[in-house]
């Protein structure tokens, strides 16, 4: 007679042995890798889908084109960074615009006047050409998305934008303010025809990258309040373009040198 209990307790641990066998095979294993193969593989064009492409994007060019290239006003001479030793064409037209466009908005949100506009050199990137002015024109000049800022400056503080502007010697463009240099010392400082008191309160419009300290102009971080106009840099441009027949730089003593 055949004994099952024999048979069966065989069976039981046929079926754990092979349990822990799966359990084994089945657990985490360290990966290596062994070879790396690489193949390059040539991109190619269709022309139909180029063409399709092409077809698709052409309207927005030529709308976005029509808008860039619209004549807007008209320059009577070339406008650029060329210097005149501590001022340039360019930069004077730009920082008498902005001061004085910058004003009408600063006037209806807060009730108070701008007295100085300090810009940086280095941010005019472009030169504005004698003929037809256009929109691209200001986006040439201004490429970055800069907006207009107001600070809130003690005299003492103004005082450390002219020393900063003498000890750089470059033409930043300046409107509102006048001084003379006299072997590297400023003297007669005036804002707005009145002399600098380091007790008064001014408000000096610049971009946001300089009033965050940028150009080292660590002074416009000292400001007693910062107020963010929403209006960037080259929409004042364009905006003056649209509203002037011919641009204007004026060009006097605003630095003056003994």
């Amino acid at each position: 007679m055949v004994n099952l209990k024999k048979y069966n307790d065989v069976f039981k641990l046929f079926v754990i042995f092979l349990t822990l066998f799966f359990i084994v095979s089945c657990g985490n294993k360290t990966l290596t890798v062994s070879k790396i193969e690489g193949k390059q593989l040539p991109i190619t064009e269709k022309i139909e889908q180029v063409t399709e492409i092409e077809s698709f994007i052409k309207p927005y060019r030529e709308h976005i084109n029509k808008d860039l290239d619209s004549v807007l006003a008209y320059c009577p001479e070339t406008l650029d960074k060329t210097t005149r030793t501590w001022q340039t064409t360019i930069g004077n037209m730009m920082a008498d615009v902005i001061l004085r466009r910058g004003n009408s908005v600063f006037q209806a949100r807060e009730n108070k006047t701008i007295d100085i506009c300090f810009l940086n050199h280095g941010g005019i990137r472009d030169i504005l050409p004698k003929g037809n002015v256009t929109a691209r024109n200001a986006y040439q000049i201004m490429p970055f998305e800069n907006s207009l800022v107001v600070v809130s400056l003690k005299g003492e503080q103004v005082l450390e934008i002219v020393n900063y502007f003498i000890r750089e010697k470059q033409p930043h463009p300046l409107s509102g303010m006048t001084f003379t240099i006299d072997k590297n010392e400023a003297k007669n400082i005036f804002v707005q025809g009145k002399a600098l008191d380091n007790n008064k309160i001014y408000y000096v419009s610049t971009n946001d990258y300089l009033a965050n300290g940028g150009d080292n102009m660590s002074f416009f971080k000292k400001g007693i309040h910062t107020y963010d106009l929403d209006y960037k840099l080259r929409n004042i441009l364009i905006d003056y373009f649209k509203e002037t027949d011919t641009i204007r730089s004026v060009q006097d003593n605003r630095i003056i040198v003994d």
